[in-house]
């Protein structure tokens, strides 16, 4: 019998899921849950665009998040290829953090 085809939401899930595992090194909290994502885009043909950002401009972390992302990716099945844009704007502040990301860090 054959495996039923995912619906995008699942597979969006899938990805963000797996995008929880990438921790940034320097504040011990997921990349999503930092606010860090601001799209994700899986196009027809398997590319999948990561928009992200980081806390900071200049951020030496850059090449090693991006290979994390990837990393973490590879296993998706309906992913051929990846590529993280690192975007600055709009710019990343505390809010979008979420409520655990917050209280992970303090920050009230």
């Amino acid at each position: 019998m054959a495996e039923q085809a995912r619906t995008t939401t699942e597979i969006k899930e899938d990805i963000l899921g797996r995008l929880q595992t990438v921790i940034d090194p320097e504040l011990n909290i997921d990349i999503v849950n930092l606010g860090l994502i601001y799209n994700v885009d899986l196009q027809t043909d398997g590319n999948c665009l990561i928009e992200m950002t980081l806390t900071t401009i200049g951020c030496p972390l850059t090449n090693i998040l991006a290979d994390m992302v990837e990393a973490a990716l590879k296993d998706v099945p309906e992913i051929s290829t990846v590529d993280v844009d690192f975007i600055w704007e709009p710019e990343w502040t505390v809010d979008r953090m979420t409520r655990y990301a917050k209280m992970a860090l303090g920050i009230h």
